[in-house]
């Protein structure tokens, strides 16, 4: 047995939330061998109707402790009250649409007799269970990012071995006790709590599995895709460095409360995080204007006051990272015009720079903090070129009046998914949520989880 520990802080105040004994090698590994166990007895495997009763009896859980999710969010993650609450309702929305999914759809009729060879034959495909699923999920939504991963491989009817980030498994755990107490048999789903990176890497490599889910960055994320064995499936969501175009015909009144939004929405710390954006000649200096008073507005204190827009980053050593970051693009040139310094504990001002140098941290990686860098542009050829300038891809966003102009950036972005007059953090639990190139593998949304994490078999009957 471990007799490791990992300390939950909060990262308002640095207060400790609570400590965790930590699992080690042989813990983990043996949750993993009751996973596969259960997967392996076809006899103990959950029927249909057992896991929407299931799914059905949580959902209804999860809205009556609602408010205490959202609290829990918010202490142990730096997520403001507000945004928190979204988070809760939302991971509530995503079993109901696990529920409508798996009820919906369970195979297809192939037709055959077409030709005198496939004559006499009946077709039909139903879909099953690839095997145990393997979860490793990130600190910025630490309830609903479990629920992406965790929920879609109960409803697909895959045992589950989740590990959630180190400084944000409370919620996590939060959920796995609230499915047992639904009825899910505890291997079905088991959580790991550790930041042992050898122990992480030892789970991923093991021939258990048959599903490898990983939210977090794009340098842990390849590594580990690595690491997997011949056959294993795998869905990895990365970060990108969204870009978001402003045209001619923008309405400022919209697109700069948009973009706050999206660019300092918890505190930047999200993998479509509006980071870059490009500003017609015409509008860029009333947009600076106005896009420097909201900012300089926003509320930055502890997550759990309800009044506050933006709060802590994760950690001190965050803080210290965008702190470097916004210091290299003002020494290389870039103009910051509003915050740029660090505040008291886990806190960075929300920092707008203009023109940061490509060569520069702040210019060509993904900053996750509360900055947005702002560059003039004349054509909007030229602004979509230097919008695709990144390894990464995800989403995007351009504000316009003007159908063309919007077609013109749907067409050309090197981009998943195109918002139109919204900011590029926006995401239905429903909707498809892909990252390309080095931005991620598979597509993520809950009914694309669940097919992902099952197979159609075929069976044909020959009269």
């Amino acid at each position: 047995m471990s007799h490791a520990t990992l300390q939950v802080l909060n990262p308002s105040n640095g207060e400790l939330i609570t400590e965790l004994t930590a699992d080690d090698r042989h813990t983990a590994e043996t949750k993993l061998e009751s996973a596969a166990r259960r997967f392996r007895d076809r006899k103990g495997q959950l029927p249909l109707h057992a896991r929407v009763s299931i799914l059905g009896r949580l959902a209804r859980a999860m809205e009556e402790q609602q408010e205490a999710l959202a609290q829990l969010i918010a202490a142990e993650g730096g997520k403001p009250l507000l945004d928190a609450r979204v988070e809760a309702e939302r991971a509530v929305a995503g079993v109901h649409i696990a529920i409508a999914t798996v009820s919906e759809h369970h195979g297809e009729v192939i037709p055959l007799g077409d030709r005198e060879a496939s004559a006499g034959r009946t077709n039909f495909t139903r879909r099953f269970p690839r095997g145990v699923v393997l979860a490793f999920s990130a600190f910025n939504h630490p309830l609903n990012l479990i629920v992406h991963q965790v929920i879609p491989a109960f409803a697909a009817g895959c045992p589950c071995v989740v590990k959630p980030a180190a400084d944000t498994p409370v919620s996590c755990l939060r959920l796995v006790e609230m499915m047992w107490n639904a009825g899910v048999p505890e291997d079905y789903l088991q959580p790991v709590i550790t930041d042992d990176l050898d122990v992480a890497g030892d789970l991923v490599a093991s021939d258990k599995i048959a599903f490898f889910s990983f939210i977090g960055s794009s340098r842990v994320g390849w590594m580990l895709r690595g690491k997997l064995h011949a056959g294993v499936r795998c869905a990895l969501e990365h970060g990108g460095v969204a870009p978001a175009i402003v045209t001619p015909s923008a309405r400022l009144a919209l697109a700069v409360p948009s973009i706050t939004k999206g660019g300092y929405y918890h505190a930047g710390q999200v993998c479509v995080s509006t980071q870059r954006v490009y500003v017609h000649e015409s509008l860029h200096e009333e947009f600076i204007t106005e896009l420097a008073q909201s900012v300089s507005a926003l509320r930055v204190g502890d997550a759990l006051d309800a009044a506050t827009e933006v709060g802590p980053l994760i950690r001190a050593c965050e803080v210290d990272r965008v702190e470097a970051w916004v210091d290299e693009a003002r020494e290389l040139g870039a103009d910051i015009v509003a915050g740029g310094s660090r505040m008291s504990g886990n806190f960075f001002r929300p920092t707008i720079a203009l023109n940061a140098p490509r060569n520069s941290r702040l210019g060509s990686q993904e900053v996750f903090g509360p900055v947005v860098c702002v560059y003039p542009y004349d054509d909007l050829e030229d602004a979509l070129v230097m919008s695709n300038l990144h390894p990464h891809a995800f989403q995007a966003a351009v504000y316009t009046e003007d159908i063309s102009s919007a077609l013109t950036a749907f067409d050309q972005f090197e981009a998943s998914a195109v918002m139109v007059n919204d900011h590029t953090a926006f995401r239905d639990d429903a909707m498809p949520f892909a990252g390309l190139n080095a931005s991620g593998l598979g597509v993520g949304g809950i009914p694309y989880t669940i097919e992902d994490m099952q197979f159609e078999k075929m069976l044909v009957l020959k009269n």
